[in-house]
């Protein structure tokens, strides 16, 4: 079992920076693939970005390339979120998620844990 915490919200203007943190307790992190992914009111849960156990492959959906970046530190068992140049259509719920393996890091379904989210809200 692995334990998810969420962090970093909040309400920010467009064009602002927020880092999210996800702390992962419960099984060795370094043997977890970890990945983002965000609801917004009314909308599908989708992916933001994924990064494999050793931090060697991050992926990205494309309306977050070049502005997001994901993270690991293996030592601290938490992932990060860098978000910058922030926009109005980046407000969502975002939650951190984990699996041993994905065949698709874009798929939630590839995904085991869960945290409970922290919103994100971008006023324009």
């Amino acid at each position: 079992q692995v334990q998810l915490v969420e962090s970093g919200g909040g309400l920010v203007q467009a064009g602002d920076s927020l880092r999210l943190s996800c702390a992962a307790s419960g099984r060795t992190f370094s043997n977890f693939a970890m990945g983002w992914f965000r609801q917004a009111p009314g909308k599908k849960r989708e992916f933001v970005a994924a990064i494999r156990w050793n931090g060697g492959r991050t992926y990205y959906a494309d309306p977050v390339k070049g502005r997001f970046t994901i993270y690991r530190d293996n030592a601290k068992n938490t992932v990060y979120l860098q978000m910058n140049s922030l926009k109005p259509e980046d407000t969502a719920v975002y939650y951190c998620a984990a699996c041993r393996y994905y065949t698709d890091p874009t798929a939630s379904s590839d995904y085991d844990y869960w945290g409970q989210g922290t919103q994100v809200t971008v006023s324009s």
